[in-house]
């Protein structure tokens, strides 16, 4: 397995995927600075109101489009020039080749979310919110949305390993993402809908009354785990008596 993700590093290592990271969190710093993040009532919960604020444009749309984007990226190359078949002809193991790949995407939306965190310590410091981080909420926070991505990691993996069009994936995932904004209002479909998970485990921490966060962490986790296996076992199996 080591050996697989060298080659899939050095694939990436080259190309402008990497920019994609900073898309997000840049774009939340920037929410994050501006004066909707002033919110009088919470004055005294600078942190996790801010947090809160940026929260809204990464989860609900932003990290559910990454990873399809990523997941799509890391499959272009053998998507062209028959380079499925150069790839498994090789003495490598198809388990290897597609853990490795669901591990690379995995590890970008992970740096994601660093840099995510990083742009809240940043505002922070420069609006001097109190010394006080409330690290546990910020914490559970940025690594419960990783963790609620990886059931669409594995269904955007299956995906675009399935397709061998760039677009097709994007625009699938595309078209199950815009609802995101009424179906996080939802007590009753938020917690089963895979792309608003990622809101769901970041937002739980940051507030109290928005949307379907009454939702038990349990159900949630329950949900999250379910669907990973299954997205997952589904693409392994599909991946393993793939055709090239």
């Amino acid at each position: 397995m080591g050996k697989s993700f060298q080659s899939e590093f050095l694939k990436l290592r080259k190309s402008s995927i990497w920019m994609l990271i900073f898309v997000s969190p840049i774009l939340s710093l920037l929410l994050g600075l501006s004066e909707l993040s002033e919110i009088p009532d919470f004055k005294q919960h600078q942190w996790t109101a801010t947090l809160g604020m940026m929260t809204i444009s990464h989860a609900i749309l932003f990290l559910p489009l990454l990873t399809g984007i990523f997941s799509s990226f890391v499959c272009r190359y053998e998507h062209v020039g028959g380079g499925w078949k150069q790839l498994l002809s090789l003495p490598v193991s198809r388990k290897n080749v597609y853990l490795v790949k669901i591990l690379i995407v995995s590890l970008l939306i992970a740096a994601t979310q660093i840099l995510f965190i990083m742009g809240l310590f940043l505002i922070g410091w420069i609006k001097g919110f109190p010394d006080d981080i409330p690290w546990g909420t910020i914490s559970t926070s940025v690594i419960g949305g990783w963790i609620a991505c990886l059931p669409l990691i594995a269904l955007q993996m299956f995906v675009s390993v399935a397709w061998s069009s760039f677009a097709a994936p994007l625009a699938v995932n595309v078209i199950f993402t815009i609802p995101n904004m009424l179906i996080v209002n939802s007590e009753r479909f938020a917690p089963y809908y895979p792309w608003a998970q990622p809101f769901e485990m970041m937002m739980s921490n940051s507030a109290e009354s928005f949307g379907a966060l009454n939702v038990s962490p349990i159900t949630l986790f329950t949900v999250i785990l379910g669907s990973f296996v299954l997205f997952l076992g589904t693409g392994f199996v599909y991946f393993l008596r793939k055709e090239v």
